[in-house]
């Protein structure tokens, strides 16, 4: 199998507009902090809400559904659909809470609801287990995917 003219149009177009489309929003998004991960609090809060639940799809993600659907079937696929409620929760709920309270991430949100030696035990487990040993093992799945991923490609090129 071998890339037609049309093939490495696509591809060259795909890249030269994602490309154009940072350089034009890195002069906006430079500012501070809060400008660049926040786009300076100008999102609507149900925008903020499906970027959140959009980010949780990934290079992984195909195979989580693909494992679950080997070993339960076609019923497992029901586990699936059921993320979709805390889905919407976040979406429709939890953006909007998110957004009001003024903060930019989880753990100052544990500042401001909890207080103490127990919230500060709270923020130091949850960042060394999220930034630790939880991100290891979601990139170790993304690697898996992205071998899997590489070797279908490679094979059909």
């Amino acid at each position: 199998m071998h890339l037609s003219a049309i093939d490495w149009i696509v591809i060259i177009s795909f890249f030269i507009v994602f490309i154009a489309i940072g350089l034009v929003v890195a002069k906006k998004s430079g500012k501070d902090s809060k400008s660049f991960f926040l786009s300076d609090r100008n999102m609507p809060w149900w925008l903020l809400g499906v970027s959140m639940v959009a980010t949780t799809f990934a290079a992984d993600t195909p195979n989580f559904v693909a494992g679950v659907i080997r070993e339960d079937g076609v019923f497992g696929n029901w586990i699936w659909w059921s993320f979709l409620l805390t889905g919407m929760l976040t979406v429709f709920f939890y953006a909007k809470l998110w957004r009001r309270s003024g903060i930019t991430t989880d753990l100052e949100f544990y500042e401001l609801r909890y207080s103490g030696k127990s919230a500060a035990f709270l923020r130091g487990f949850r960042a060394i287990y999220l930034g630790v040993f939880f991100n290891i093992v979601i990139m170790a799945n993304v690697c898996l995917a992205a071998i899997k991923i590489g070797h279908v490609m490679i094979v059909f090129l």
